[in-house]
């Protein structure tokens, strides 16, 4: 009997994760990884949030509830709070919002475009150029006979939002149920946000044209400091949702997918949240029992330890004065290596504008360097950050932003 085995040929490996091990391998003792998206300290270490540690140390005297299985759709403690904390008191209450724990952001938009591609059935799904990598890969996956679309979301002549391009992009190719990926705040990896204008704009395009939005929120809080200011899309588009409701007004609805990964420091945890909002006429049951069938087959129940920590901190009035105190902590650095960066790229005459570094806001920066110059980084100065540009703030210490901006402009003026 002859035996089968499957003859595949290997994929490319992730781009990030392999140059995370091209780091780890790296000896040279000035080496800077500029990759991760994860906050670091300014001794270039993990921190974990103190109100993180204080939840922890308050539901570990019953340290047998943490490995009990949750309920498929998760924990209802923590549902209502990352609801609360996405929508804000008032639009939390809504009978039209249904939400599921899911296995981080990743799981949120994975279960999303699963249950979009089989039931809303659009034939395309528009992506912002560029986006988080990930997005391309779950609507692979997720949803093979949607078409993706790219719409344009950052001009490198302004070094800003491509808002007349995307504008023209939805208005002239979308059809109606097609699905749009919008990131509600510190777009990775540009940097770039929307102004409240032009959110307005949008709402009201997706409106018209009956487009299904999908949120992206992996920063609220962590990119600002403001968790309200932070969900202001969110929150205006679910108002406009719901306002003149009728058939010939609303759209389909949108997902807000929300990981908790960046503004708790739980990046092993795997906590989020998926969010589905629709018009009054459509009813959540039929949704509920689908998201639970997804929900099921890929990995029956979420995790409860990190959920526990979050709905703790969320629950608990000192605990979540102190998160702010956290967020503000983080931001504040953000901020600071920001302004330092500019300001070493011009004292060391590096060429061009660096304005927007400080001008951009989150996590990370779109530099602007090109592929080659970002090899030349890597291979001449142990300097490791994305092919395109993307550099993450996060990795900058006080001990080592010299080194990178004197490394970056010998690089540009060479």
């Amino acid at each position: 009997m002859t035996v089968q085995y499957l003859d595949l040929p290997p994929l490319a490996a992730d781009i990030a994760f392999g140059l995370m091990a091209n780091y780890d391998a790296d000896n040279h003792p000035q080496k800077v990884s500029l990759l991760a998206g994860a906050y670091r300290d300014d001794r270039g270490l993990p921190w974990t949030l103190p109100c993180v540690k204080q939840a922890k140390e308050r539901f570990s005297r019953n340290p047998l509830s943490m490995h009990e299985y949750l309920g498929i759709e998760g924990s209802p403690r923590l549902i209502d709070a990352a609801k609360s904390l996405t929508f804000g008191t008032e639009l939390a209450t809504s009978k039209n919002i249904l939400s599921i724990q899911t296995v981080s952001g990743t799981g949120a938009n994975h279960i999303a475009a699963r249950f979009l591609a089989t039931h809303l059935k659009p034939k395309q799904v528009f992506l912002p150029d560029p986006t988080w990598v990930n997005h391309k890969t779950i609507w692979a996956s997720a949803g093979p006979n949607v078409a993706q679309k790219e719409y344009p979301y950052y001009s490198p002549t302004t070094r800003s939002v491509d808002f007349d391009g995307m504008m023209l992009t939805l208005e002239t190719t979308s059809n109606p149920n097609d699905v749009v990926i919008l990131q509600a705040c510190a777009h990775n990896p540009t940097g770039v946000d929307l102004t409240q204008d032009q959110w307005i704009q949008v709402a009201e395009l997706v409106k018209r044209k009956k487009l299904f939005v999908i949120f992206d929120s992996a920063y609220q809080g962590f990119a600002t400091g403001d968790v309200e200011h932070d969900a202001w899309a969110v929150r205006h588009f679910t108002a406009h949702l719901f306002s003149d409701a009728g058939p010939d007004q609303d759209g389909p609805g949108l997902c807000v997918a929300q990981s908790f990964s960046k503004n708790l420091g739980l990046y092993g945890e795997r906590v989020g949240v998926l969010h589905l909002v629709v018009s009054s006429d459509v009813s959540l049951h039929g949704a509920r029992s689908q998201f639970a069938l997804i929900a099921r087959a890929e990995y029956s129940n979420p995790p409860r330890f990190g959920a526990s920590i979050v709905e703790t901190v969320l629950g608990c009035p000192e605990l979540r004065a102190q998160w702010q105190h956290d967020l503000d902590t983080m931001s504040s650095r953000i901020k600071n290596m920001r302004r330092q960066l500019r300001r070493k790229l011009e004292e060391f005459g590096a060429q061009g504008d660096w304005s927007c570094i400080e001008s951009q806001i989150g996590m990370f920066s779109f530099t602007g360097l090109t592929k080659e110059q970002v090899a030349k980084l890597r291979d001449d100065y142990h300097i490791y950050l994305l092919p395109s540009g993307r550099l993450s703030i996060c990795g900058l210490t006080e001990n080592n932003i010299d080194y990178v901006a004197k490394s970056i402009s010998d690089v540009v003026n060479k």
